[in-house]
Protein backbone atom coordinates (compact mmCIF):
# COMPACT_ATOMS: atom_id res chain seq x y z
CA UNK A 1 0.00 0.00 0.00
CA UNK A 2 1.37 3.39 -1.01
CA UNK A 3 0.62 6.29 1.36
CA UNK A 4 1.27 9.88 0.30
CA UNK A 5 0.24 13.28 1.60
CA UNK A 6 -0.11 14.69 -1.93
CA UNK A 7 -3.04 14.40 -4.32
CA UNK A 8 -0.95 12.58 -6.92
CA UNK A 9 1.53 9.72 -7.24
CA UNK A 10 4.21 10.39 -9.81
CA UNK A 11 3.79 8.22 -12.90
CA UNK A 12 0.45 6.72 -11.79
CA UNK A 13 -3.09 7.28 -12.98
CA UNK A 14 -5.85 6.28 -10.61
CA UNK A 15 -9.52 6.34 -9.84
CA UNK A 16 -10.80 7.49 -6.47
CA UNK A 17 -12.63 4.96 -4.34
CA UNK A 18 -13.54 7.15 -1.40
CA UNK A 19 -12.57 8.36 2.04
CA UNK A 20 -10.90 5.91 4.40
CA UNK A 21 -10.01 6.48 8.03
CA UNK A 22 -8.67 4.86 11.13
CA UNK A 23 -8.70 6.09 14.69
CA UNK A 24 -7.83 5.21 18.24
CA UNK A 25 -8.34 6.80 21.63
CA UNK A 26 -5.39 6.59 24.00
CA UNK A 27 -5.36 7.45 27.67
CA UNK A 28 -2.47 8.37 29.90
CA UNK A 29 -0.88 5.70 32.06
CA UNK A 30 -1.10 6.86 35.69
CA UNK A 31 2.53 5.91 36.41
CA UNK A 32 3.77 7.71 33.31
CA UNK A 33 1.52 10.67 34.10
CA UNK A 34 3.17 11.13 37.50
CA UNK A 35 6.72 10.87 36.15
CA UNK A 36 5.92 13.17 33.23
CA UNK A 37 4.47 15.73 35.65
CA UNK A 38 7.85 15.90 37.38
CA UNK A 39 9.51 16.36 33.98
CA UNK A 40 7.50 19.54 33.41
CA UNK A 41 9.30 21.10 36.36
CA UNK A 42 12.69 20.89 34.66
CA UNK A 43 11.63 21.02 31.02
CA UNK A 44 12.43 18.80 28.07
CA UNK A 45 10.68 16.20 25.99
CA UNK A 46 7.93 14.14 27.59
CA UNK A 47 9.15 10.88 26.06
CA UNK A 48 6.37 8.69 27.47
CA UNK A 49 3.76 10.92 25.81
CA UNK A 50 5.75 11.10 22.57
CA UNK A 51 5.83 7.30 22.49
CA UNK A 52 2.11 7.09 23.29
CA UNK A 53 1.23 9.45 20.42
CA UNK A 54 3.58 7.65 17.99
CA UNK A 55 1.91 4.34 18.87
CA UNK A 56 -1.52 5.93 18.43
CA UNK A 57 -0.62 7.31 14.99
CA UNK A 58 0.75 3.91 13.94
CA UNK A 59 -2.44 2.14 15.05
CA UNK A 60 -4.69 4.71 13.36
CA UNK A 61 -2.65 4.34 10.15
CA UNK A 62 -2.89 0.54 10.30
CA UNK A 63 -6.68 0.75 10.68
CA UNK A 64 -6.94 3.23 7.77
CA UNK A 65 -4.87 0.91 5.53
CA UNK A 66 -7.05 -2.07 6.51
CA UNK A 67 -10.18 -0.13 5.51
CA UNK A 68 -8.57 0.79 2.17
CA UNK A 69 -7.55 -2.82 1.49
CA UNK A 70 -11.15 -3.96 2.14
CA UNK A 71 -12.35 -1.85 -0.80
CA UNK A 72 -9.51 -2.91 -3.11
CA UNK A 73 -7.32 0.20 -2.95
CA UNK A 74 -3.75 0.27 -4.20
CA UNK A 75 -2.84 3.50 -2.42
CA UNK A 76 -4.10 6.29 -0.20
CA UNK A 77 -3.53 9.91 -1.25
CA UNK A 78 -3.89 13.11 0.75
CA UNK A 79 -3.14 11.30 4.02
CA UNK A 80 -3.72 13.53 7.02
CA UNK A 81 -3.63 13.14 10.80
CA UNK A 82 -5.75 14.87 13.42
CA UNK A 83 -5.87 14.63 17.18
CA UNK A 84 -8.16 15.98 19.83
CA UNK A 85 -8.84 15.59 23.52
CA UNK A 86 -12.00 13.58 24.11
CA UNK A 87 -11.91 13.77 27.90
CA UNK A 88 -9.47 14.61 30.67
CA UNK A 89 -6.40 12.45 30.12
CA UNK A 90 -7.48 10.86 26.81
CA UNK A 91 -6.85 11.83 23.20
CA UNK A 92 -8.16 10.58 19.87
CA UNK A 93 -5.80 10.25 16.93
CA UNK A 94 -7.33 9.91 13.47
CA UNK A 95 -5.66 9.12 10.15
CA UNK A 96 -7.64 9.74 6.98
CA UNK A 97 -7.18 10.02 3.24
CA UNK A 98 -8.60 9.10 -0.14
CA UNK A 99 -8.34 5.48 -1.24
CA UNK A 100 -7.44 5.03 -4.91
CA UNK A 101 -7.06 2.18 -7.40
CA UNK A 102 -4.46 2.35 -10.15
CA UNK A 103 -5.68 2.37 -13.75
CA UNK A 104 -3.97 -0.33 -15.77
CA UNK A 105 -2.94 0.84 -19.24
Amino acid sequence: MILVNTDYISGKEFEMLGLVKGSTIQSKHIGNDITQSFKTLVGGELKAYTEMMNDARALATKRMVAEAEEIGADAIVNVRYASSAVMQGAAEVMAYGTAVRFIQK
